[in-house]
């Protein structure tokens, strides 16, 4: 196939939040991309990043005050997570990683990815050229008692608005799930939408995480502040806070529009969860038991 096309580079000016974060905050979802050369891209992607490495990303957390992070293997590596193991060995007591995993992965080889600092598993069926936007349910259950000895989730990247039936789907699944970008369906389905529902229950029921992470992905407006997502958020927000963790989605991959600046979407959280304690909770300790930080 066709080299798939660039996206845009995130932004390079690193700046400070208009609020400090809590000591031990977490982000909890970026993605480490290169270098190219070194680590080969799947010939099924849809998008190829600018290299973007360790030691920008690093540097990122510390201008946000960012004490620890979970690395999300990205779509663009598929099952290959050499380069994600990679950057967890450099930092392995800030980092956490979620990996993709062929469903015969054997105990032995969960043993080491949780010795490196893996604690759960990507099922990604969106956002690939071959993507069928299908649940292989049965697989994942299959995986999902694989992986429960050691306390992991599956981390779905998927559109909640197409599963209306999310809900009893997942009402008796082996482990946790957890959705990124608010569930990753568009604002313009409004939160009575029965897969976002669905989603809330199985939070209320423990069952389920949200990540608040890539308000562009879901939005109708192309430039901050992203206003049509702050229903999502206070939904969210409202439903089940101690199901709910914060991520940066760096380094934006496949924004459409205006790239926005990391320390102007991390304000956001501010505007959406005024509450010191409620900030504490999402950035600190829903992190520390979901992803088994020390």
């Amino acid at each position: 196939m066709s080299q798939a096309p660039y996206c845009q580079p995130p932004d390079p000016n690193l700046r400070a939040p208009i609020f400090k974060l809590q000591v031990g905050a977490v982000d909890c979802h970026a993605h480490i991309c290169g270098p190219a050369d070194l680590f080969p891209y799947a010939s099924n992607r849809i998008y190829t990043p600018y290299d973007a490495l360790l030691p920008e990303y690093m540097g990122l957390l510390s201008s946000l005050g960012v004490s620890r992070a979970v690395l999300v293997q990205p779509s663009i590596y598929g099952e290959d997570n050499s380069a994600l193991i990679a950057a967890l060995m450099t930092h392995p007591e800030i980092l956490r990683g979620v990996a993709v995993v062929n469903n015969d992965i054997t105990e032995n080889e969960i043993d080491h990815l949780h010795r490196v600092g893996v604690r759960g598993v990507r099922c990604n069926i969106v956002d690939l050229a071959d993507a069928k936007g299908i649940l292989p349910f049965p697989a994942l259950k299959k995986l999902a008692e694989k992986i429960a000895p050691w306390g992991w989730h599956i981390e779905l990247l998927m559109h909640a608005n197409e599963f209306p039936d999310i809900a009893k789907s997942f009402h008796n699944f082996p482990v946790p799930i957890v959705l990124g970008h608010f569930g990753y369906l568009p604002c313009a389905v409004g939160i009575q939408n029965s897969g976002f529902q669905g989603l809330l229950s199985l939070m209320r029921e423990g069952r389920a995480w949200v990540k608040l992470t890539a308000p562009y992905r879901i939005s109708g407006i192309g430039k901050l502040p992203y206003g049509d997502v702050d229903i999502f958020a206070k939904t969210i927000l409202e439903n089940s806070p101690s199901q709910i963790v914060w991520g940066t989605d760096w380094p934006h991959v496949m924004v459409k529009n205006t790239m926005p600046n990391d320390a102007d979407l991390c304000n956001l959280l501010f505007d959406w969860v005024p509450n010191e304690s409620l900030r504490e909770l999402i950035l600190v300790k829903n992190p520390q038991r979901l992803y088994q930080f020390d």
